[in-house]
């Protein structure tokens, strides 16, 4: 039987949700200062999010606009924006989601090491979790954007998880919330549970998951299993996890 040694946790709508509440605004905000007649509203930033990673977002809708950006300009209003963000998560505009401390605080009762596996910089990562765990950090590494030359949905960055951790891919679990995360996982063979953000999303057919949550839950908030393992609790805990692993290993062999 396989144990449990490994999680490995996407940032930005699985451990909280920052896109409407940070991220959105602060694209904004950085585009008001250069000058651009630019406003993404809520519909349009859900659209664009299937571009991954913020300069990248930034550089495709100016193409779709026939407006021309330098790279370098791209940079600068990408760095006004991360500096806009900060100023967000300073003001605690966002917050863990429901059950999200509650299960990291067992795993790492039970010494199960975990790790943040993100696109997200740096700097915003290391702010995020400082003002979300309020100077508790149970994560033994962080692979952000800088740290791989290719991004989610290619699978190098969790590669890289795997290989820093020297876990087995078999004593391992991922959490998800989006399209580009979970092409990533899978196509490192790493056993994946989906958690929905607050962004609704349609999963591309060739994306196949064998664990579906509504939510983690805790003891105010009942967690719904779509797809997976019965939970024993009205929430997601260890044992759902150890279960999910047995019967993901199972199902391979």
């Amino acid at each position: 039987m396989a144990n449990l040694e490994g999680v490995y946790w996407d940032l930005d709508g699985t451990i909280a949700n920052t896109e409407l509440e940070a991220h959105l605004p602060a694209f904004n905000h950085a585009f008001n200062d250069f000058g651009l007649d630019w406003n993404w509203n809520t519909d349009k930033y859900i659209q664009l999010l299937r571009i991954n990673g913020g300069k990248n977002r930034i550089a495709y809708y100016s193409e779709s606009k026939n407006y021309s950006l330098s790279d370098d300009l791209i940079i600068k209003i990408h760095e006004k924006k991360q500096f806009h963000y900060l100023e967000l998560i300073k003001k605690n505009c966002v917050n863990l989601k429901t059950g999200v401390f509650r299960l990291i605080n067992e795993l790492h009762r039970k010494k199960i090491r975990q790790f943040i596996i993100t696109s997200s910089s740096r700097v915003q990562v290391d702010l995020l979790v400082e003002y979300l765990f309020n100077g508790f950090n149970p994560f033994e590494f962080i692979i952000s954007s800088e740290d791989v030359e290719l991004k989610k949905p290619n699978p190098l960055p969790y590669l890289k998880g795997i290989q820093l951790s020297g876990i087995n891919k078999n004593n391992s679990i991922v959490f998800e919330d989006s399209n580009p995360g979970l092409k990533s996982s899978l196509a490192a063979n790493l056993p994946t549970i989906f958690v929905p953000s607050n962004i609704p999303i349609i999963l591309e057919e060739d994306i196949k998951l064998d664990c579906i949550l509504d939510s983690l839950g805790d003891e105010n908030n009942v967690a719904n299993v779509i797809k997976g393992p019965k939970l024993k609790k009205s929430y997601v805990d260890c044992s759902f996890l150890s279960d999910y692993l047995v019967s993901f290993n199972n199902a391979k062999n």
